[in-house]
C-alpha cells in the first residue's frame, strides 16, 4: 500500500508543479514555516536558527510556529502516536492526542486515520515494546509516527532503524540535533519536537511569586532528567525575578524547593504518591505548589484545601483545560500545543519534504494562545488577581521583547559552581543540557541524592 501511495503522491505533485508554472505568480508572497523540513521564522528576541549540516536540521524560535497547505490530501493518510499516559490525562498525553485531532481536522480525515496507543509505559504494558507497536502501526498503514515521551529514546531510536522509509518524530528528543549530546546522523528518518516551555514555567514561577502571602513555593517534579532540571531551574528564575525585582520582597527570602515523585506521574507502588507530596508541601508552609509532572493533583488538593479556608492556590501543567478541574485555587497553567508544529510533519510527509530536523518551538508572542500558530501558552487562572494579572502580563511583555533575560549570569549551581559567568547568556545547548539545579532551589540534583 506504500508503494502504491508514493506512486499516487508523485503524480498529485507533479500535476501541482504543472498547474503552479501554468498561473505563473499567485500574489501570496514568501511562505515560511517551522516545522520538520521547512524554511524557518526568525523572530527579534529568541531569533531562529537553522542548520542543515549532517542533514539533522535545528530550528530554534520563539515566534510560534507558521504552517502552510500543501498537495492534496489522499483518505486513507494516517497517522501513529504513542501516548506515555492516557489519552485524557488532563496533561501532556492529552495535549499529545488533542495534537493529533487537531491535524486530522486540518487534512480534512477522519479521526479514524489517527493511530493511537496510550499507557505505554513499564506499568501499564510491561511485556509491550515501541519498536513492536511501531511495527504494528505501520502494518496498519501509518505514514509517520510520533514518539511522545522522553523515555521512549530506546525504543524509538531501534524502530526508526528497522524503518527507514517511515517518517519519525520523537517530541522532546535530541536525536536530530547536529551539536546535541544524543545526534544520530544514521537515523535520517527521526527527527524531534519540543516546545520552549521554559518561557512557560518562568511564567508559572512569576504567576506564583505574585500571588504568595508566604514566600514559600514548591515544585512536584517527575523524574529527574535534563529536561525537567531545566523546567525547574525555568520556574524559579520567574519566580525570584518577580518576588524580588517586581515585588521588591528582598526582607523575606523566596523559598523554593522540589521533590520528585520517580515518573512523569503516579504509579502506585513505583512512584511518591503526587498527593502526599503536595499535603508535605503544604504543612511545611507552602502556599504555591506548581506541578512538573503530567496530571493535576497538585490542584487538585490545592483546591480541597482552599474549600476548607486555607490560602492555598497551584498551578498545573501540559494541557490548556487543565485549571478546570480547581479553578478557584488555580493561577493559571502553561501548557503545549503541539498541533501546528505537528500539522507541518504531516505537511511535509505528504509533500514527500520530510526531514529530521531539530525544533524547539516557541510561543507566538504576538498571540500567545493562538491554536494555530503558538507552541506554548499559558492561560490565566480564576486564582490570579487583577493586580497579579497586570504585573504578569508586563512580565510576558518583557520576555517577549528581550527586555527581560533571566538566561544571563551571574548564575551559579547548587553546588556552588559557576554555571554563567556575569553577563555571560545562556546559549541553547547549556540551557537544554542543565546538568544541575540552581543555587537558591532546594532539592535533589540528580536520582542518585
Amino acid at each position: 500500500m506504500r508503494d502504491r501511495r508514493f506512486a499516487s503522491l508523485l503524480v498529485l505533485l507533479v500535476v501541482f508543479a504543472l498547474i503552479a508554472a501554468a498561473c505563473g505568480d499567485d500574489g501570496g508572497g514568501a511562505t515560511t514555516t517551522a516545522g520538520n523540513g521547512g524554511a524557518v521564522t526568525t523572530t527579534a528576541g529568541d531569533g531562529g536558527v537553522t542548520t542543515t549540516a549532517g542533514g539533522g536540521g535545528v530550528t530554534t524560535t520563539a515566534g510560534g510556529v507558521t504552517t502552510t497547505a500543501g498537495t492534496a490530501v489522499p483518505d486513507d493518510f494516517q497517522v501513529g502516536m504513542i501516548l506515555v499516559g492516557p489519552k485524557n490525562d488532563r496533561g501532556w498525553s492529552q495535549a499529545h492526542f488533542e495534537a493529533g485531532l487537531y491535524v486530522m481536522d486540518q487534512l480534512g480525515l477522519a479521526d479514524s486515520n489517527l493511530i493511537v496507543l496510550d499507557k505505554m509505559n513499564v506499568a501499564d504494558r510491561p511485556e509491550t515494546t515501541i519498536p513492536d507497536v511501531v511495527a504494528d502501526m505501520v502494518d496498519q498503514g501509518a505514514d509517520v509516527v510520533f514518539a511522545t515521551s522522553d523515555d521512549m529514546k530506546d525504543g524509538i531510536e531501534e524502530a526508526a532503524a528497522q524503518f527507514p522509509e517511515v517518517p519519525m518524530i520523537w517530541s522532546s528528543g535530541d536525536n536530530a540535533w547536529v551539536d546535541g549530546k544524543g545526534y544520530r546522523p544514521d537515523l535520517a528518518n527521526l527527527g524531534n519536537i519540543m516546545g520552549r516551555m521554559e518561557y512557560g514555567k518562568a511564567i508559572a514561577g512569576c504567576a506564583a511569586a505574585l500571588t504568595s502571602q508566604t514566600g514559600s513555593i514548591s515544585y512536584l517534579g517527575p523524574l529527574i532528567n535534563d529536561e525537567t532540571r531545566r523546567l525547574v531551574n525555568s520556574a524559579y528564575l520567574g519566580a525570584d525575578y518577580c518576588w524580588n525585582t517586581v515585588r521588591g520582597n528582598q526582607d523575606l527570602p523566596l523559598s523554593f524547593d522540589v521533590k520528585w515523585i520517580g515518573f512523569w506521574f503516579n504509579i502506585p507502588g513505583f512512584t511518591l504518591d503526587p498527593t502526599q507530596v503536595t499535603n508535605e508541601f503544604l504543612a511545611a508552609g507552602s502556599d504555591v505548589v506548581i506541578s512538573g509532572i503530567d496530571t493535576t493533583e497538585a490542584l487538585v488538593r490545592a483546591g480541597q484545601a482552599q474549600d476548607s479556608g486555607e490560602a492555598v492556590w497551584a498551578v498545573p501543567y501540559d494541557f490548556e483545560d487543565a485549571c478546570s478541574d480547581a479553578p478557584a485555587a488555580c493561577l493559571g497553567v502553561p501548557y503545549f500545543h503541539w498541533g501546528p508544529s505537528y500539522l507541518n510533519v504531516a505537511r511535509n510527509v505528504l509533500d514527500g519534504a520530510f526531514t529530521a530536523d531539530f525544533v524547539w518551538a516557541g510561543p507566538d508572542w504576538s498571540d500567545l494562545n493562538n491554536p494555530d500558530t503558538t507552541a506554548i501558552g499559558w492561560f490565566s487562572g480564576d486564582a490570579l488577581s487583577a493586580d497579579a494579572q497586570a504585573a504578569l502580563d508586563d512580565f510576558i511583555a518583557g520576555l517577549a521583547s528581550g527586555d527581560i533575560d533571566l538566561w544571563v549570569g551571574p548564575l551559579d549551581y547548587q553546588d556552588g559552581s559557576v554555571w554563567l559567568a556575569d553577563g555571560e547568556k545562556a546559549t541553547d545547548f547549556q540551557i537544554w543540557y542543565t546538568d544541575q539545579l540552581l543555587e537558591g532551589i532546594v532539592g535533589a540534583s540528580a536520582a542518585s541524592e
